[in-house]
């Protein structure tokens, strides 16, 4: 991890809703060289292979893990082959996603997940802090670029489709619990849920969606060491 530097201009943005899609996920193998990884990123612009397009969805560990692992031989080999990317894959995956893992992984530039793993949309559900450390972290993840690389730019980006945000409406509305510690989740967009339940929406997911992301965005700004200035 950098060291830190002086902060520049900065602005802190909320993202429009970006059509269902992929998330980033990481990891490179330890085998790999930089120069190896770097020409991997660079030439792997191979067209997806019919294979890897109808490849049934693994249903064991193991099975995943193995599909995670041969896509990592394709991105240290730069064979990558970028399956389920297109038009066709979003709207196939519009109504509904069932990926086969979870990635928690670094908020590394260089190690984005469905490149490093080679994966497609609706794969992977990747969840991407600072070390990958599983503790109220989020916001030193956002710190860590305007603090360390000086990055100008954070945007809060909110999805059509949100399964989290879905979820938590339903169970505001209905006064049922989640289970395990999905209601921490529930508790979160509990504000955003107040806010659009003031007026009529005819999407009042979206709406809650949009409301969750401008919300961040302003927590964001309020924060010390993120704020535009």
């Amino acid at each position: 991890m950098g060291n830190a530097v002086g902060p520049q201009r900065r602005a802190v943005l909320t993202g429009g809703l970006a059509a269902v899609g992929a998330a980033v996920l990481t990891a490179c193998s330890s085998k790999a060289s930089g120069a190896d990884t770097a020409k991997a990123a660079n030439t792997g612009a191979a067209s997806p292979s019919p294979s890897a397009q109808t490849a049934p969805r693994p249903d064991s560990a193991r099975t995943a893990y193995a599909r995670l692992m041969e896509g990592n031989k394709r991105w240290v080999s730069g064979k990558l082959q970028h399956p389920d990317q297109d038009p066709a894959r979003r709207k196939v995956l519009a109504p509904e996603q069932k990926p086969y893992g979870v990635i928690v992984s670094c908020i590394d530039s260089r190690v984005p997940p469905e490149l490093v793993f080679d994966t497609g949309i609706g794969d992977l559900f990747v969840i991407r802090t600072g070390g990958q450390v599983v503790q109220p972290v989020v916001v030193g993840s956002v710190e860590y670029g305007p603090l360390t690389s000086g990055s100008p730019l954070i945007v809060v980006l909110g999805h059509q489709s949100c399964g989290a945000v879905k979820a938590a409406y339903k169970a505001l509305k209905e006064a049922t619990d989640l289970p395990g510690d999905l209601d921490a989740i529930v508790d979160a967009l509990r504000p955003a849920y107040k806010e659009i339940a003031k007026t009529k929406h005819a999407d009042p997911v979206d709406a809650m969606i949009r409301a969750h992301a401008n919300r961040t965005a302003a927590d964001l700004r309020s924060d010390s060491a993120l704020a535009p200035w």
